[in-house]
């Protein structure tokens, strides 16, 4: 499976952060949508940066409340690693695996087209367990 038939099953809709945006309104952001990580973007359509749960509390942790007053760009991870509409479901394991990242911005000629999760993923994954097991389950019916 591609990264455009997950786009095109759950929808291409992503929420941006304004470098400017004040981290406590990126954190309001996060929560509203029940989002882990948002994109940073100045236009809406290019990637300027993303920043995640993680980025907010690692941030916390070091430099204590006063950070939520600092301006996401701040914070914010860049450059971002990012997919395309091209690219498979095993190629996405593999680069959320080897950079340690939930998040992979949906890049398409230069634009922002979506937002890949690590919960897209394994949402994948299983369903495509669970239709194995049922080939593999039907095979064994009928060659008994």
């Amino acid at each position: 499976m591609h990264v455009a038939e997950i786009i095109d099953r759950k929808g291409d809709r992503v929420v941006t952060a304004a470098p400017a945006d004040s981290v406590r309104s990126v954190v309001a952001k996060l929560g509203e949508n029940g989002f882990g990580a948002l994109v940073v973007s100045a236009d809406g359509s290019g990637i300027d940066g993303i920043v995640s749960e993680r980025d907010v509390v690692r941030r916390l942790g070091s430099d204590g409340p006063g950070v939520l007053d600092w301006a996401v760009a701040d914070i914010m991870t860049s450059p971002v690693k990012t997919c395309s509409g091209k690219d498979t479901v095993e190629q996405l394991m593999t680069r959320m695996t080897e950079h340690r990242i939930r998040h992979l911005p949906v890049e398409n000629d230069g634009a922002l087209a979506g937002m890949i999760s690590i919960g897209d993923v394994v949402k994948w994954r299983v369903t495509e367990l669970e239709r194995e097991m049922g080939h593999l389950e039907n095979y064994i019916k009928q060659g008994w």
